[in-house]
């Protein structure tokens, strides 16, 4: 019998990816700690390390079977939305974990194929909402796009993760704001 096949292997690991997503949910990425995880899941800590040996690998698997927070409720007016959104992402692309588990996800997924589906996941997620608040905006008369929604998506959300990833640098309001300005013609009364 595999660790897939063994029901008490199947249970822990069930167990395991339970408390993850609790903790993600209720306290944000750093939460997901294996020392942490095995005291909710009521398991010991080599249990989870033999599951997930490192804890970016737990986190991915948690975030992955939780609901995507970012963009997923636009409002009018929607320059003011995307500014709170941007401000969001930052904030949680300044965590250590978060950078930690975006920048293993996208370096796991050019060999993996597991990885690269969840990537696409990611990635798609985020690219349909801001592509459809932006055509909704572009519809009301709020903005012109100067590109195509879908390329803005990547426009508006590449300069956060480069920021974060690469320099590993602070994302102010003011790059947050060119992000926004840059992304087309904005009424006048945004």
């Amino acid at each position: 019998m595999t660790s897939e096949t063994d029901p008490r292997a199947v249970r822990s690991r069930e167990a395991i990816l339970n408390a993850a997503r609790e903790l993600l949910l209720e306290s944000g990425p750093a939460a997901v700690t294996h020392v942490q995880v095995a005291d909710r899941a009521g398991v010991g800590r080599a249990t989870v390390y033999r599951h997930w040996p490192r804890a970016e690998s737990l986190l991915l698997e948690a975030m992955a079977t939780v609901p995507m927070p970012f963009l997923a409720e636009p409002t009018a007016p929607t320059r003011e939305w995307l500014r709170r959104e941007l401000t969001a992402i930052a904030r949680q692309l300044e965590l250590d974990d978060v950078r930690a588990v975006s920048t293993t996800l996208a370096n796991t997924a050019l060999w993996d194929a597991n990885m690269d589906t969840r990537r696409a996941q990611f990635a798609g997620i985020l690219a349909d909402r801001l592509a459809a608040a932006l055509d909704d905006a572009q519809a009301r008369g709020e903005l012109t796009l100067a590109l195509t929604s879908r390329d803005a998506a990547a426009v508006a959300i590449g300069p956060m993760y480069y920021r974060s990833t690469i320099e590993r640098a602070p994302i102010d309001s003011a790059l947050i704001e060119v992000v926004v300005a840059g992304l087309g013609t904005w009424s006048t009364d945004q």
